[in-house]
């Protein structure tokens, strides 16, 4: 690879959740990224699913004790580590007890989707950036994966572009057609808008409305890259993504063939 280091903001990982699309992406790719020779650091949130003593999870005091505001509310950042050993491969939660702990990760066990997933999302995209500033560790390529990141690419273009750590930084977001049903509240961009990323940059492309598809969109506009994780997308979306001119990448069934036409899709980006 020509990118060297990529960062892996990811919603779901396996062993530590069910298996799923996301879970297995979450789990392996960072690994085929690896064995490639590139240096990883993969992030994911700590859901209340995710058994802390079986997976020896531990909270990295050095990079916790950060507050980040919502809507006025300070929401204490904790940062957890876990391995899995068989590829000696750190990763790095993002936990908060009111928005994490005890709950599971788009939905309740009656199916019920949470009413702060927007919220959750914001403070998910914010703690991620804010962690990889404390371990001053300049990314090339930047993976992120499903709903729980689809604002970190606005904030990295917009809120983040003058960090010498993202400055370079090319985005690549993961996504899938059917991640949540219901709108983040007709609030959405003015809880969401954080430093130089605006509400008016986010009502430019989701019009009022923050439903999957707007959001899903917003997190295509400032992206480098596109990867379409199932068929499931409206023509709406499509023709969004097509109006915008990057690569995009519809994921492969073979294991394989999806790796390593991530891994390819990374380059293209890094080298424009």
């Amino acid at each position: 690879m020509k990118a060297k280091k990529i960062l892996f903001i990811t919603q779901e990982i396996i062993p530590f959740v069910p298996e799923s699309s996301y879970s297995l992406s979450g789990r392996y790719l960072p690994q085929a990224v690896q064995d490639s020779g590139c240096e990883i650091r993969t992030f994911s949130p700590k859901w209340g699913i995710i058994n802390e003593r079986r997976n020896a999870l531990h909270e990295v005091i050095r990079l916790s004790g950060m507050n980040l505001i919502i809507d006025e509310t300070d929401h204490p950042l904790i940062i957890k580590c876990a391995s899995i050993q068989a590829t000696r491969m750190p990763i790095y939660f993002i936990d908060n007890d009111d928005l994490f702990s005890k709950r599971g990760i788009t939905s309740d066990k009656t199916g019920a989707e949470y009413p702060d997933n927007g919220e959750r999302a914001i403070f998910y995209a914010r703690g991620v950036l804010e962690t990889v500033k404390k371990l001053r560790w300049e990314p090339d390529v930047i993976f992120c994966q499903g709903w729980i990141t689809a604002l970190a690419p606005i904030y990295l273009k917009k809120a983040y572009a003058d960090e010498p750590w993202f400055r370079e930084a090319k985005v690549v977001y993961s996504a899938g057609g059917n991640d949540f049903a219901n709108n983040w509240g007709e609030n959405y961009a003015t809880s969401a808008a954080f430093g130089e990323a605006t509400k008016e940059d986010i009502d430019a492309v989701c019009e009022g409305q923050y439903s999957h598809d707007e959001i899903l969109k917003l997190a295509a506009k400032y992206s480098d890259g596109i990867i379409f994780e199932d068929t499931a997308f409206s023509d709406n979306v499509k023709q969004f993504i097509e109006s915008l001119g990057i690569p995009t990448l519809q994921r492969p069934e073979d294991k394989e063939e999806y790796y390593n036409a991530c891994i390819n899709l990374f380059d293209e980006v890094f080298e424009h």
